[in-house]
């Protein structure tokens, strides 16, 4: 990983939004429960939905797909766009190079 690259993560992870939605991300089940009234928000495959991120931060559509882009840049959540939906998965393999860079280092 480039010093650059390192210098993007970190300010990728600099925002409390962004990090509790990392935390939301490593755990779906736990912090997004399926709800029946919209199952598709939900895919085991592919993630969990902008919509329901947006609804669990309480922060705007836009402020939430605008984070979703920084963390996505930073190699830190992989998208995918199904139909209208766009679903978000955390990147552990991108967190563990994190972790890893901080202990050996740092």
């Amino acid at each position: 990983m480039e010093e650059v690259e390192r210098v993007e993560l970190f300010k990728a992870l600099a925002n409390q939004s962004r990090l509790r939605i990392l935390r939301w991300l490593g755990d779906p089940e736990r912090y997004f429960p399926v709800d029946q009234s919209a199952p598709e928000a939900h895919s085991r495959k592919y993630g969990i939905c902008v919509g329901l991120l947006q609804k669990k931060s309480g922060l705007s559509q836009s402020t939430v797909s605008h984070y979703m882009a920084i963390l996505q840049k930073a190699g830190l959540v992989t998208a995918h766009r199904h139909g209208q939906w766009t679903y978000y998965k955390r990147n552990d393999k991108a967190l563990k190079m994190i972790a890893r860079f901080l202990k050996d280092e740092i």
